[in-house]
């Protein structure tokens, strides 16, 4: 599949401007986290955890450790070497997009710290989850390769 066939060079990244998206990734977080509810056995600071550590681990994985684009785009691969973070907004820093993958993540773990009560374990796992997915999302950090994690 060659990309650009609406004249956007990169559909990998135009995606996540579309209409409705903000609403559409609430909607699916409430959801699964509904769906950890309903497990049986497991209480609510757990379940706030458990949604926590997911989504952040998602997005760690589908953001900034999967690199590239699905198709063949029409910038000479030149996005081949970008994270899927680093292709939003063309590395744009400080976008509407960008500010929003970042509060995510900020507003789930505040979420998760006041139904968990604060406790210590919850808060530790919680905060170093944060830590771990807002990291690689400083635009100190665009386009470098940790410890040469990720680079080819």
């Amino acid at each position: 599949m060659i990309a650009g066939g609406n004249g956007d060079p990169n559909p990998n990244s135009s995606w996540l401007d579309s209409r409705g998206l903000w609403l559409a990734y609430v909607l699916g977080l409430t959801i699964f986290h509904l769906c950890v509810l309903s497990i049986p056995f497991v209480q609510i600071p757990c379940a706030w955890t458990i949604t926590n550590l997911l989504h952040n681990l998602a997005h760690l994985y589908f953001l900034h450790l999967i690199k590239g684009a699905p198709w063949m785009s029409t910038d000479a691969g030149e996005n081949r070497k970008y994270t899927h973070w680093e292709q939003i907004d063309c590395g744009e820093q400080f976008t509407s997009t960008r500010k929003f993958l970042t509060a995510a993540p900020i507003i789930l773990f505040l979420l998760t710290s006041l139904y968990t009560r604060n406790d210590a374990e919850h808060f530790t796992v919680n905060l170093i989850s944060l830590v771990t997915v807002l990291v690689p999302k400083l635009p100190q950090l665009h386009g470098v390769r940790l410890f040469g994690i990720n680079r080819y």
